[in-house]
């Protein structure tokens, strides 16, 4: 495989529409989590003890796949000097959103977009962000003349999205609660 190659000249007018496409998504899922008032009722998926479980151990995959999307994406763009098939990419990214989609489900169904406590607001607008940043990113894939920054920003904002609503969760539930299921 050969690393790909994009010239850093492009003009960054064809990112318009991702851009506002993916700011409308960020926008709308943070109106939607605040002026819908929370259900407090947990959506749980089986094999877990309870809904924040669940949630940690899938912002937890989801968070390791993501590790694997930045060393696939290096190796992709030539930076390690191996090759790893563009599908390991492609897949890891594809497992990554399917595991985020019942956690965000739940966010925003039982708890809303919450500001209380600082942890908690942080969480709740990395978690607006990350989606806001992932929808730019898809729509700009097919973009032959996005400029060649565009991939390697969008998947490093994605990513560090990603960490921080890994920190402001699963990380905090580890260190607070303990390792559970």
């Amino acid at each position: 495989m050969t690393a790909i190659q994009r010239p850093s000249s492009r003009g960054s007018a064809s990112l318009l529409v991702p851009l506002l496409v993916g700011g409308l998504v960020m926008i709308a899922l943070g109106v939607y989590g605040r002026v819908n008032p929370p259900t407090g009722f947990a959506v749980g998926v089986a094999g877990f003890s309870a809904a924040l479980p669940m949630k940690v151990w899938l912002t937890t995959g989801a968070t390791v796949l993501a590790v694997v999307q930045v060393v696939s994406a290096l190796s992709m763009w030539g930076k390690l000097g191996i090759d790893i098939p563009a599908g390991v990419h492609r897949w890891s990214g594809r497992l990554a959103f399917i595991l985020t989609i019942p956690v965000a489900f739940h966010c925003l169904y039982a708890l809303g977009l919450q500001y209380d406590a600082p942890r908690v607001m942080v969480h709740s607008l990395l978690g607006c962000f990350f989606y806001g940043v992932f929808t730019t990113k898809l729509l700009s894939l097919r973009k032959q003349d996005a400029p060649g920054w565009t991939f390697p920003v969008l998947g490093g904002l994605a990513f560090t999205a990603l960490v921080g609503l890994w920190l402001t969760s699963s990380f905090w539930f580890f260190t607070t609660i303990g390792f559970k299921i």
